[in-house]
Parts: C-alpha cells; sequence; structure tokens
C-alpha cells in the first residue's frame, strides 16, 4: 500500500442496477494491452471538494450518460493497490447503490459515454454491460470487486446493510 506520507486515492463507486436487479459493469484494460482486461463499476476519484456522493453521480453521468438515479447508502468500503498504465494506483473506495428505471439498451456498450471519458478512459474503457447474479457467479473473466457475484447475492437477498461492509484490502 502507500508509503509513508502517501494518502490513498479518494474513489467513490456505483452498484448501478436496472429493474431487473442486473449490475452495470464496465469493460476495461490496460491501455497498451488489451489482453489485459477486467470488469468494474463505474466510478473514479472525487475532484476538488465534492464529496463522494457527488463524485459517484457525476462519474456515473461521465461515464455511461446515466443521469436519473437517486443515489443510495454506502454498500462497501474497500481499499485495493493494483499496477495500471505503468503506474501503482492505491485508492479508498466506496461503493453506492443506485437503481434506474431508463430503459436499458440491448446494447450496453452504447451506454459508454465517450465525451465524457478521460483520455485514458477513452483508451482504456472498450464497453458495459448488464449482468445478473448468475451470469456473474458462472464468469470467467475478472471482475472487481473479486467478491461482486457473492456481493450482489447478499445484497438481492438482505438488502443494503445497515452500515458499509468492509471488504478485504485487495493488492494485484
Amino acid at each position: 500500500m502507500p508509503e509513508a506520507g502517501d494518502e490513498l486515492r479518494k474513489v467513490a463507486r456505483v452498484v448501478l442496477l436496472d429493474p431487473e436487479n442486473r449490475i452495470l459493469l464496465l469493460h476495461g484494460h490496460e491501455p497498451d494491452d488489451p489482453a489485459n482486461d477486467w470488469w468494474f463499476t463505474p466510478g473514479g476519484g472525487l475532484e476538488g471538494d465534492e464529496t463522494r456522493e457527488q463524485a459517484a453521480l457525476r462519474e456515473l453521468a461521465e461515464e455511461t450518460g446515466v443521469t436519473d438515479v437517486e443515489l443510495g447508502p454506502v454498500l462497501w468500503q474497500r481499499s485495493c493497490s493494483f499496477p495500471f498504465d505503468g503506474r501503482r494506483w492505491d485508492q479508498d473506495e466506496w461503493y453506492f447503490l443506485a437503481r434506474t428505471r431508463r430503459p436499458v439498451p440491448s446494447d450496453a456498450g452504447a451506454m459508454i459515454n465517450e465525451s465524457g471519458l478521460t483520455d485514458l478512459e477513452r483508451r482504456s474503457v472498450v464497453g458495459a454491460r448488464w449482468w445478473t447474479y448468475r451470469e456473474l457467479t458462472e464468469a470467467h473473466e475478472t471482475v472487481y470487486p473479486t467478491r461482486l457475484a457473492e456481493l450482489l447475492n447478499r445484497l438481492l437477498d438482505e438488502g443494503p446493510p445497515s452500515r458499509p461492509l468492509v471488504l478485504d484490502t485487495e493488492i494485484v
């Protein structure tokens, strides 16, 4: 994790569910190695003095164009560290629940909002997909956080936790 004096990057992520309780995940890869790929929830780092809630809504809109959501509670918190684009990223991530009633495009990849992506995101985010719990349990792809299928199942069975679950630190 970070060296002494280094701070974790504060990140807000969105667990976006559609009316059928499917979760939207983005498909990304290492910018110079498309074979090194994974699926992840929309979200990103806080900018300026914005709150995590503001960052979650902004990132969701920038990455997917989805703005018709009501942000729910923080479901999970996670610290992670991973290499990406030639550097190590050390993050403190909060995962917010959100639901959309918006008609879901048959091609979720069309939800990627190219104009809202940063240059790095344009080079590394290649699509989006709605996943059912069952599809996540059967996936052979890399998905972050790594226990997402189990976490989604618990969320759908029990509803949001009374306070955020602290997930195991992930170091890749």
